[in-house]
């Protein structure tokens, strides 16, 4: 059996599949994964904010 690969949307803190989901970016050379396209969206806008104080649950 093998682990499936779990990240912590910084968003709203859900953990996400990164081999299923297709919302992501990379910032400052590190790949973020997200639960939806809201989530991305509202990273993109202000990723410090998120990487500073963490998941804020659903925008």
């Amino acid at each position: 059996m093998f682990e499936v690969a779990k990240h912590l949307d910084p968003v709203c803190g859900m953990l996400v599949d990164s081999e299923k989901t297709q919302y992501k970016t990379v910032y400052k050379g590190r790949i973020y994964y997200f639960c939806s396209k809201r989530c991305l969206s509202e990273f993109e806008k202000n990723p410090e904010y998120y990487l500073t104080h963490g998941p804020q649950g659903m925008p």
